[in-house]
């Protein structure tokens, strides 16, 4: 007896290219960013990354996508605009800020060297997670800050630790209005992961 293996063949590329899709790492920007069960059902692969960088280093996903969608609107390449040399040509950028999270040449060069990560590459969700995950976590531990009140966290992500300490963001109205901001989607997030985490665990799971 001879059996049809052209059809079967087709009918397990059929099933199975989905799982294989979830698979892949995509870098496009989430449809939905407002969203965050919409966003990690899109991209199954940035909700492993992010719980994987909680149970790393404490902060929880929420936070995570608030303080890299502020940063960065999720756009891998995101960088500071340059500046103008004699206002024709591109100058230098404002700083080196790169990637998800906007992490600067130095603090990225401290994650990699604490957390064991030196292939890390700021272009990419996993690692942008963890990164700031570890920073949040420092600053918790440091500062005493509670991974409930972003803004905060954002505070002290965007003025460093020290500078935090010091009140450096008092009187900067563009800077508390960007972490009024992430308070905000922080609190939304973690109230729409109550509702879909179970659905994102079966689906995803770490």
């Amino acid at each position: 007896m001879r059996f049809n293996t052209r059809g079967m063949d087709r009918r397990l590329f059929i099933i199975g290219a989905p799982a294989a899709l979830a698979g892949c790492v995509s870098t496009a920007k989430p449809d939905e960013p407002g969203d965050a069960c919409a966003i990690f059902e899109q991209h199954g692969a940035w909700w492993r990354s992010c719980k994987r960088a909680e149970r790393r280093w404490g902060a929880p996903p929420a936070l995570q996508l608030a303080i890299i969608r502020q940063e960065s609107g999720f756009d891998h390449n995101a960088r500071p605009p340059r500046g103008r040399f004699l206002f024709f040509f591109p100058g230098a950028r404002a700083s080196s800020a790169r990637g998800y999270a906007q992490a600067l040449n130095a603090t990225w060069d401290e994650y990699r060297r604490e957390a064991g990560e030196r292939g890390a590459d700021r272009d990419e969700f996993r690692d942008a997670a963890d990164f700031v995950s570890w920073y949040c976590g420092k600053t918790q531990r440091q500062l005493r800050v509670p991974f409930s009140d972003a803004r905060a966290h954002y505070l002290a992500y965007h003025e460093g630790r020290g500078g935090y300490a010091r009140g450096s963001y008092r009187g900067n109205r563009t800077l508390l209005a960007a972490a009024d901001r992430v308070q905000s989607w922080a609190s939304a997030y973690s109230g729409q992961l109550n509702r879909c985490e179970r659905r994102l665990n079966s689906w995803w799971p770490f």
